[in-house]
Parts: C-alpha cells; sequence; structure tokens
C-alpha cells in the first residue's frame, strides 16, 4: 500500500466497544486527514447503530468485509481478545496498518504470531493501545530513576485492587469467559507493562490466582456458569537486575479503587497512584514521603490516536506500544497462569507455548 508522508488515512473499525468510542474516535477525529470509514461489530443490528450514534458512513457484515474493503488503510480492532490474532493477521496480509486494543491476544503462542508477522511486514505499523496507566506520570519517573532518586532498585509492589466483582450477583461479563479472554487476568497485562516502563523484565514468576466468586449469572445463556478467570490473582517476582516484586490484584474487595505502583532502591522511594495520578518520594534518612509535582515539560497523557498516525506517516516509530512489547506482558500473564496451575515457578522469557488450556 502506497501512502503519501501527509496523506488520508481511511480506517476501518473491528468492534466498536466502550474505548473506541470514549477514546478512539475522538481522538482520530481530531486529527486533520484521517477518516473513519466503515464499522463492524459482533451483529449487523449493533453495526448499525454504532455507525448511526458514531457518525461512520459504512457498516460491514463481517470483520473479513473490513480488511477487503480497498478504501480501508488501517483496522482499528476494538473487538475482545479472541479476535485479536485473527484480524491482526489478515490485515497485515491485506497491507493495511492496525492498531489493536490491549490485552494483546489470547496467550502468548498468539501474540508470537501477531509480532512474526509484524516483522515481515515493515512498511505496515503495527501498534496496541498501551496501559493508560502512569503515561502522565511516565516521563518524570525516568528522570527521577535516572537522576538516582532510587539508588539500586530492591523492590517493586504493585496493586490492582478495585470492587468490581466484589457482589457475587454481578453478571459473568466478556473478561470472565476464556473463550474470549484466554490467559488474560483482571489487570495484570496492562499493569506489567506500565511497570516495564521503567523496571528490568521479569525473569521468573510464582502464582497464585483464585476465583473467589465461582459461579455467576451468564446474560447470554440465562442461566448461572463456572467463572473462567481469576478473581484475584498474587504473584512473586524476580527481575533482569536482581530485584523482587509482588504483585496484588483483585476484583472482588471492599474499599474502593488501588491501582499503583512502589518502587523500592537502595537511596530512596517512589510511589505512583493512577488513580490520583500523583507520585510521592521519600529519600534514606527523611522521615515521611511528599508529594513530588509532576512538571509541565514532563508531563505526558493519551496520544494514542495521534502517534498511529504520525507512524503511518513515517513522523515518528511507535514506543506506545509495540509489539515486542505486547508479546513481553503476554508472555507474562501466561507464565503467571501456568505457575498458578501447576503451582510452580515458571522462568521468563518463555521458551515454548503451551495450547491455550495449558
Amino acid at each position: 500500500m502506497d501512502f503519501m508522508p501527509r496523506g488520508t488515512v481511511r480506517i476501518g473499525v473491528v468492534g466498536a466497544g466502550g474505548i473506541v468510542r470514549s477514546r478512539h474516535v475522538p481522538g482520530f477525529r481530531a486529527i486533520r486527514g484521517v477518516e473513519l470509514v466503515g464499522v463492524c461489530n459482533r451483529r449487523r443490528d449493533s453495526s448499525a447503530r454504532a455507525a448511526r450514534e458514531l457518525g461512520i458512513p459504512k457498516t460491514y457484515g463481517s470483520w473479513e468485509d473490513v480488511i477487503q474493503d480497498p478504501d480501508v488503510d488501517a483496522v482499528l480492532i476494538g473487538a475482545w481478545p479472541y479476535l485479536h490474532c485473527p484480524v491482526t493477521l489478515a490485515a497485515l496480509d491485506a497491507g493495511k496498518h492496525v492498531l489493536t486494543q490491549a490485552r494483546m491476544a489470547m496467550n502468548a503462542r498468539e501474540a508470537q504470531r501477531m509480532y512474526d508477522r509484524s516483522r515481515e511486514a515493515p512498511g505496515q505499523v503495527a501498534m496496541i493501545a498501551p496501559s493508560p496507566y502512569g503515561l502522565v506520570g511516565e516521563g518524570f519517573i525516568r528522570s527521577l530513576i535516572a537522576g538516582g532518586f532510587l539508588g539500586t532498585l530492591r523492590e517493586v509492589h504493585v496493586d490492582g485492587l478495585t470492587d468490581d466483582l466484589a457482589d457475587p450477583e454481578t453478571p459473568l461479563g466478556w473478561r470472565q469467559k476464556t473463550r474470549y479472554s484466554g490467559f488474560n487476568m483482571l489487570n495484570l497485562g496492562v499493569l506489567y507493562e506500565t511497570v516495564l516502563r521503567w523496571v528490568a523484565p521479569a525473569t521468573r514468576v510464582l502464582a497464585y490466582a483464585s476465583k473467589l466468586v465461582p459461579e455467576r449469572f451468564d446474560p447470554d445463556t440465562g442461566k448461572r456458569k463456572a467463572v473462567g478467570t481469576p478473581d484475584s490473582v498474587q504473584v512473586l517476582t524476580t527481575h533482569e537486575d536482581d530485584s523482587v516484586g509482588i504483585y496484588r490484584l483483585s476484583a472482588v474487595i471492599g474499599g474502593g479503587r488501588s491501582m499503583s505502583v512502589a518502587l523500592h532502591g537502595s537511596e530512596g522511594s517512589l510511589f505512583y497512584d493512577f488513580v490520583k495520578e500523583e507520585i510521592r518520594g521519600i529519600r534514606r534518612g527523611q522521615e515521611a514521603p511528599r508529594v513530588l509535582a509532576i512538571p509541565k515539560e514532563r508531563r505526558g497523557g493519551w496520544r494514542v490516536e495521534a502517534d498511529f498516525i504520525a507512524a503511518i506517516r513515517e513522523e515518528r516509530p511507535v514506543t506506545h506500544t509495540d509489539f515486542a512489547t505486547g508479546v513481553r506482558y503476554m508472555q507474562f500473564t501466561e507464565a503467571v497462569a501456568r505457575s498458578s496451575r501447576h503451582q510452580v515457578p515458571v522462568t521468563l522469557p518463555l521458551r515454548e507455548f503451551s495450547n491455550p488450556s495449558l
């Protein structure tokens, strides 16, 4: 596919879910020379409704039709993870650029296939919507670490705690169905992706995952059904730089939402509250952490759509998030699933890929 560096980019949408509607559509519409030409949801009536509500001119009967449309230059995949790999591979084969939602794939094998195919198509952009956590303060944290605030990193503590599934009567959603989610569980992958911006990759994990509410009402069948993915996950990690970590994730506890990372080093500690977008720090010898204001010039944010289009126009490469990073967090996620299933440590990177059912 030939593009003028600043030519019009025409986007076809596969799956117009909440993030597509709230972020991607407004984000693309704010960029000159970008058109949203068509949309395909799981059902024709849903596609028609999305097109009408979002002001998109065309609907498709299937995602394959999006890929085959010669008027589509790039494919935005907002569907659930079970479609990310097949749609990505088909889009790259058809010469289209790809932006897929986070939770790159169902498992590490699919992620690797996507990455390998993207490397065979260097002229096409392959990008994953990044974890939204920590984008605002990412550069500031990096500068503090580079300036020696932490000293030698010792421990990493990651919390992803919510009450989203605390009520046992909360219906079964797609994230709790393995046929749609694969090995993905809670916010594990996106939190690990966030931590990778500041911390060396994990080399080993030891995990315990639970389904504390084992059954929920399934709106699709009208019956109670076994839950497929964990609602509580604890992970111990070791990293390439010899630091260690602990991840605590749950969707079944009270007390509100806690999304945060704490980095503890030989000279100081940094605490990043993703909910409040607040960074606190303490150096050795000080009595208590203090708020560290993010300087305006280091303040980041959600620039996904602009970054995707800029990469297509060859203005700058993809940094948030490329497929290589996606492979890392999918391998981490699968390693956690394996460790929990067999109650043994699992070494990273994975040397082989299991089948989706382990």
